[in-house]
C-alpha cells in the first residue's frame, strides 16, 4: 500500500485446477479466470473497500480463513501485527509448504520448515514501530535471520516499504532471500496420493 514503485503486495496460488488470490489491490488483481476465494490478511486494511468490490465482480468475497481446495489446505495463522487481528497463511500440498506474510512485527513460528516463504520487508535496519506500541514492521536483516533459524528454505520479501527501497537503491542485499518480482512464477512440485504442482505468481 502506498508504495512509490509497486503495487500492493498480492499472491495467486494455482494448483490442480484450483486458483486462491491472497491480498493484493490496485494493479495487483488476480487476472481473470475463475477463482475459488480471495483471502486477505487484514480484514480491516485501507484496500478493504476496493478489494470488496473487486471480488464481488468475480463472485467471490474477501475474507479470512481456512480453506480446502483440491490438494490443497490454507490454514490461516495469526501473525503480530497491530492492535486488530491481522494474520498470514500457511499454505500445504502434500509434501510442500508455502507461507503468505506479508507483514508482521514478530516472526511467525508457525512458518518454520516452509519450503518456500514470502514475508515482511517493509523496513530494513530499523523496525517501524506503530503509535502507542500496537505493532509494527519488522526489519529485513531480521526477518532474514529469523527465516534461517526457523528452516525456511527460499524466502522472498513481498511487502517491499520505502526503507528497504532506499536500500534497494544503494545496492544493499538482505543477507538471504530475494526480492520480490511482480508477476514472476514460482513452481513447486509436490509428492501425495498422485503428485502434483503448485505455482504462485
Amino acid at each position: 500500500m502506498n508504495s512509490p514503485r509497486f503495487a500492493p503486495a498480492g499472491l495467486l496460488l494455482r494448483c490442480t485446477g484450483h486458483r486462491v488470490a491472497f491480498d493484493g489491490g490496485p494493479g495487483a488483481e488476480p487476472p481473470p479466470g475463475r477463482l475459488d476465494a480471495w483471502l486477505v490478511t487484514d480484514e480491516r486494511s485501507e484496500l478493504r473497500s476496493v478489494l470488496r468490490r473487486r471480488a464481488a465482480t468475480r463472485d467471490v468475497h474477501v475474507c479470512a480463513g481456512d480453506l480446502q481446495v483440491g490438494e490443497v489446505a490454507v490454514r490461516c495463522r495469526p501473525v503480530v501485527h497491530t492492535s486488530h487481528p491481522a494474520y498470514g497463511y500457511r499454505i500445504e500440498a502434500g509434501d510442500v509448504v508455502v507461507v503468505w506474510a506479508p507483514e508482521f512485527w514478530e516472526f511467525p513460528a508457525w512458518a518454520a520448515g516452509a519450503d518456500l516463504m514470502f514475508a515482511e520487508a517493509a523496513a530494513w535496519n530499523r523496525p517501524i514501530r506503530f503509535r502507542r506500541g500496537v505493532g509494527g514492521h519488522a526489519t529485513v536483516l531480521a526477518v532474514s535471520e529469523q527465516a534461517a533459524q526457523h528452516g525456511v528454505r527460499r524466502l522472498v520479501y513481498a511487502h517491499i516499504g520505502r526503507p528497504s527501497l532506499r536500500a534497494i537503491d544503494a545496492g544493499l542485499k538482505p543477507p538471504a532471500g530475494e526480492w520480490g518480482v511482480e508477476g514472476r512464477t514460482y513452481s513447486l512440485r509436490f509428492s501425495h496420493e498422485k503428485d502434483g504442482e503448485v505455482s504462485a505468481s
